[in-house]
């Protein structure tokens, strides 16, 4: 196996064929960011938390539909919303940080592995890293999953880079790693320290490096894990009776160890994840790990040019076996997974290829079937996607809400459509709440009604009985919001309610005012309303 100690590991500036390629890999995922409107309910739930935190000043409190949600630490919805004040409120601008977050990922990558194992062999890696769906479409993708990830990578690149100093860790990327670990902590939880701190113990213990570890920075690196991490789990604690429990109980430990939780796939679910993510390259790290049984690599994993490459292995593996433990698996969760694959990925290239005629050429061409496939993919998504959107009918709601109006909904709930809609008061959503909290599980219904127990004055005017219907639909100013997807579009017109506008999968009500004033109807919309919405429709969110 050719790999290289980080003393003879070339230490010059980063060539500018890397940076090129690393400047069109970000212009192409900020373009495929803007290519298509969000879906639900992940993308319009997170973004729509983000609008949330800048129209209502509130950065602390992460809020779905107003009410405090604490499914995930705020640190994503923070960048979001920053995101949204400098390019304005749209699908692009929140999913910018995504993209930036990606980009990190792939340049620390490159940065570490091209001191620990050359420069070749980083390039690579940070191409097929870059040129893998994960990034290609994770990272265009509004949750937490990539942020975290990034993080995760972060953390352990770091600490790995600090231990490559041959007698005492180096200081700075010891911290840099402590400084990574917190602010995974507060992208999605316990994973973002857990997870780097499940891989680096077994390495240091696999690799008989436990000296070095007692000569970190542990006062340096611990306060400023402190200081980042803690001040917002604190004020939280403090201002929400049971919103840690809640957090960390329910959210993480349940979450991992329940079986009554959405999603639940087979054991193999990851392995199959991970080839998918990281065609065509994967063929090349079973082509390594193929090679380095050959070896009887294990009696060489002490040696220093080594040990990084192990780290690679129990990286992965310490992921992928953490994961597929619990019933409950969604693609994003093996994220953090796929760089040191893609690292060891780069090993079996140089192993298998290097030198061989047409090698760059073979490169291009395996490069360019992910691009094409996830720009495909990303274009045509508003075709395939058969999730309930509520676009069409959020922009016309646009055009016409006035800023003292109020929305019901019922029948569900619309994720993207506050989003697209940009309302500034939270929909009322109508349901038999005090049954449902007899009979829901892991549902958008319990998502709301949990929320609502962190602030129950505000749940009782947002979660409210259907018979509002009745009750408002001779009020001025309200509207309503009915499903209108799986049959449902033959359903007639509550009594009281106009038709305004009938959408893919949802219907827009205007209430009539008691005393007859009139009011746009099904067919006479407010003149340039629906033009205007469908003209938009065709081109952003």
């Amino acid at each position: 196996m050719a790999t290289v100690s980080s003393a003879d590991a070339p230490r010059t500036g980063a060539p500018r064929r890397f940076w090129l390629w690393f400047g069109l890999l970000a212009t192409l995922l900020l373009a495929l960011s803007a290519a298509r409107p969000l879906s639900v309910p992940d993308e319009g739930r997170y973004a729509d938390i983000s609008r949330w935190m800048l129209v209502s000043g509130d950065w602390l409190v992460p809020r779905l539909d107003g009410l405090p949600f604490f499914h995930k630490p705020p640190l994503t919805h923070w960048l979001q919303a920053i995101s949204m004040a400098v390019f304005g409120v749209s699908p692009w601008s929140a999913r910018v940080p995504g993209v930036l977050l990606a980009l990190l990922m792939v340049a620390v990558v490159y940065r570490v592995v091209r001191d620990l194992g050359g420069r070749a062999l980083a390039g690579r890696a940070a191409f097929m890293l870059g040129a893998s769906g994960m990034v290609l479409i994770g990272a265009q993708y509004v949750n937490h999953d990539i942020g975290v990830a990034a993080w995760i990578t972060v953390a352990i690149a770091c600490f790995a880079r600090s231990f490559a100093e041959e007698f005492r860790p180096h200081a700075g990327w010891a911290c840099a790693g402590f400084l990574a670990c917190a602010l995974g902590l507060l992208t999605k939880g316990l994973i973002g320290v857990a997870l780097p701190g499940l891989a680096l113990f077994i390495w240091v213990t696999w690799t008989h490096q436990w000296r070095k570890v007692w000569r970190l920075p542990w006062g340096r690196g611990l306060a400023l894990f402190v200081v980042v991490a803690v001040p917002w789990f604190v004020l939280i604690a403090w201002r929400f009776r049971g919103a840690f429990e809640y957090l960390f109980g329910v959210q993480q430990f349940d979450r991992y160890i329940d079986t009554g939780f959405n999603n639940r796939q087979p054991w193999w679910f990851f392995l199959a994840a991970v080839a998918l993510l990281l065609a065509p390259w994967i063929v090349f790290a079973v082509l390594e790990a193929a090679g380095q049984i050959r070896e009887r690599w294990t009696r060489v994993r002490r040696t220093p040019s080594n040990r990084w490459v192990a780290l690679c292995w129990i990286w992965f593996i310490a992921i992928l076996v953490f994961f597929s433990i619990p019933r409950s698996k969604l693609i994003g969760y093996i994220f953090p997974a796929i760089p040191p694959l893609a690292i060891l990925a780069a090993l079996g290239w140089q192993r298998t290829m290097a030198g061989r005629p047409r090698a760059v050429l073979w490169f291009g061409v395996l490069a360019a079937i992910p691009i094409v496939l996830s720009t495909a993919l990303t274009l045509g998504f508003p075709y395939i996607d058969r999730q309930p959107v509520a676009r069409d009918v959020g922009l016309e709601l646009r055009c016409r809400l006035a800023p003292s109006d109020v929305v019901l909904v019922t029948g569900g709930y619309p994720f993207d459509l506050p989003f697209v809609a940009r309302t500034r008061k939270p929909l009322v959503v109508l349901d038999d709440w005090p049954q449902l909290r007899k009979t829901e599980h892991d549902t958008w219904r319990r998502e709301l009604f949990e929320a609502g127990d962190f602030q129950p004055g505000l749940a009782s005017e947002v979660l409210r009985s259907p018979d509002l219907v009745q009750k408002d639909a001779h009020a001025p100013g309200y509207w309503l919001v009915q499903r209108a997807d799986k049959g449902a579009q033959n359903i007639p017109a509550p009594a009281g309610w106009n038709l305004v506008f009938q959408g893919r999968a949802w219907r827009l009500f205007r209430s009539t005012p008691a005393e007859g004033t009139a009011e746009p109807v099904a067919g006479a919309p407010k003149r340039g309303c629906s033009e205007a919405a469908s003209a938009h429709a065709k081109t952003n969110g």
